[in-house]
């Protein structure tokens, strides 16, 4: 169990993210938390304001093939695998690597790309339809913090139940007053946050064996209005 950021080639911010009591409220976050057509390709306030493939996890998934020694015929699972652009990267750089994804949304498997959309299935983070240990590596990005503390240990037993061992989670973190207050308004869907020494006790609780990174104001770039 380590912390690493296997996603430090995704694209940084240009510019700040504001932050402000006004921008996201909690109607932004009753629409969000439907993950449904107004999350993705709706209102910025209320999610991405438009989720379009540009290419833009394909160092990603090579970093991921890479660091977990992905080949042929490994088996890739993403919980909340979204439109599918990561797994649609993964599968291009090999064609021959056996990717799944998970997803709560009927809008985001609607949306997902033609070539892996069929390696979808509709289902809670905490109940995984797959047996134990089929994975070479499971991917939750933005997942487990978005769930309830008893829900989060759930999700993590999951990943530990049907991955051989190779797992990557994204934890939200906070480290003093001011981080938790910037972090808590602009996420949407987030329900968990913790401090990251907290954290690591809930990942030793559940004997995760996988790698994680911490996502916070400073890695999100925020700044108050």
């Amino acid at each position: 169990m380590k912390e690493k950021n296997l996603l430090s080639k995704y694209p940084q911010p240009k510019m700040q993210r504001v932050v402000s009591e006004k921008l996201r409220t909690v109607e932004h976050r009753i629409v969000a938390s439907k993950r449904g057509q107004e999350f993705f390709d709706g209102n910025r306030n209320c999610g991405y304001g438009g989720f379009t493939y540009d290419g833009r996890w394909k160092p990603i998934a090579s970093d991921i093939i890479s660091n977990y020694n992905l080949e042929n015929n490994s088996n890739v699972l993403q919980i909340n695998s979204e439109k599918g652009f990561l797994l649609h990267d993964i599968r291009s750089l090999n064609p021959k690597i056996n990717v799944f994804g998970t997803e709560t949304s009927d809008y985001a498997i609607s949306q997902t790309v033609d070539d892996v959309k069929d390696k979808i299935v509709l289902s809670n983070p905490t109940q995984l339809p797959f047996n134990d240990n089929y994975f070479d590596f499971v991917l939750g990005l933005g997942v487990v913090y978005t769930l309830n503390i008893g829900e989060a240990i759930k999700a993590l037993r999951e990943i530990i139940r049907v991955s051989k061992k190779n797992a990557f989670v994204t934890l939200a973190s906070y480290e003093n007053q001011d981080d938790y207050f910037l972090f808590k308004q602009w996420t949407l869907l987030g329900s968990t946050l913790l401090k990251k020494s907290e954290w690591i006790k809930i990942l030793s609780y559940c004997n995760y064996e996988g790698d994680y990174f911490f996502t916070n104001a400073n890695t999100l770039n925020l700044v108050r209005e």
